[in-house]
């Protein structure tokens, strides 16, 4: 195995380019804005129920939305205008990179491969561990180099949205074989507003959770949460029996729990809340589908909602390397699950794999 390439701040946040002066900071950030990414893929899940009489309202949508080329050529599975047809792959990254200072710099702690099954009727929502070892191939254009480390460095190696985007997307390729149908990548701003709009969300917490951060007790058992709330409870890492993984099914429970918010207020027949809580991530979202417009994309995926969702957390393991912590895909399982995921073979391999499915 090759030896890490040690990240200009490590041991601090191995692997993290633009870290190094504020690593606290940048932690709670890389924490929250996680979120922000997870409604923008429950909009592209739950928007299509009803999506004819709001058909409107996404048009506007659409045209709110930022557009950016976030997929490297080498990581794209279809051309640009080509039909909506499934199985259908995308990226989702979050970001935490502030409008307010441009300057501290930027990564990706989250990293979601939603896959879209061949009759566009289920989602497998596959996270990537932050710290899962990786090696990002070399960008001769931005004059990096190449590295054999974390996976969330390679955003901010990338040194913009754009040029993250597409690196991690050709790390990925390069590691699954799996190439995208489209990207997004959102940052933190809109997340209060958006659970606002909703009214906050129920959440079912699987296990008992002290927050480092504000010393909040969640215990065991289902509750509507708040903004506030959410955003604190899927900000906790060190405090779960099983760090990071439990922060990915949380992050998945949340996709959860909002698309079944979405559906049981029937948002569709409610134009202004829809329309607030559309502004509110449109602000914070920048993505790529090639021509296909969202609306086509929405009206393409009106079959799934939170009860076609289902979880799937990355075969891996904790190792430490050189006294630095990361994450090693556990082999041979997790390069079925990757085969899984090109061959659109997901249902099979998750009830052969039962332990690597997360309870949503």
């Amino acid at each position: 195995m090759p030896v890490p390439s040690a990240g200009p701040d490590e041991p601090a946040d191995a692997g993290d380019p633009s870290s190094a002066a504020h690593p606290r900071a940048h932690r709670r950030r890389g924490r929250a804005r996680t979120v922000l990414l997870i409604v923008a893929l429950v909009l592209l899940v739950t928007a299509a129920l009803g999506f004819v009489a709001a058909r409107v309202t996404m048009s506007a949508y659409d045209r709110a939305v930022a557009r950016d080329v976030l997929l490297d050529p080498d990581a794209r599975a279809t051309t640009p205008g080509a039909a909506v047809r499934g199985p259908l792959n995308f990226l989702l990254l979050g970001s935490d990179r502030r409008k307010s200072n441009p300057d501290m710099g930027q990564r990706s702690d989250t990293i979601i491969i939603a896959h879209i099954t061949r009759d566009l009727d289920h989602a497998y929502l596959l996270s990537i561990p932050r710290d899962l070892l990786v090696e990002i191939p070399a960008q001769p254009d931005i004059g990096f180099p190449g590295a054999y480390t974390k996976i969330n460095a390679a955003y901010g190696y990338g040194r913009s949205a754009r040029g993250g985007a597409r690196l991690v997307a050709r790390t990925l390729t390069r590691l699954t074989g799996v190439r995208f149908d489209g990207a997004a990548v959102i940052d933190f701003s809109g997340l209060r507003s958006a659970v606002t709009v909703l009214g906050g969300v129920r959440m079912c917490v699987d296990v008992r959770t002290v927050s480092i951060h504000t010393g909040a007790v969640f215990e065991k058992g289902c509750r509507r949460m708040n903004s506030a709330q959410v955003l604190d409870y899927l900000r906790q890492r060190d405090s779960l029996p099983d760090g990071d993984f439990g922060r990915q099914r949380h992050q998945q429970q949340f996709i959860k729990a909002i698309a079944a918010e979405a559906r049981r207020q029937s948002l569709l027949v409610h134009p202004i809340k829809l329309d607030r809580l559309i502004r509110s991530v449109a602000a914070s979202l920048v993505v790529d589908i090639g021509a296909v417009s969202l609306p086509d994309l929405l009206l393409a995926l009106r079959g799934i909602d939170d009860r076609s969702l289902t979880g799937i957390r990355l075969p891996a393991y904790d190792d430490m390397i050189d006294n630095i912590s990361y994450v090693v895909a556990e082999r041979p399982r997790a390069h079925d699950l990757f085969d899984a995921v090109r061959t659109d073979t997901l249902a099979a391999w998750a009830a052969a794999n039962r332990s690597w499915v997360n309870r949503i």
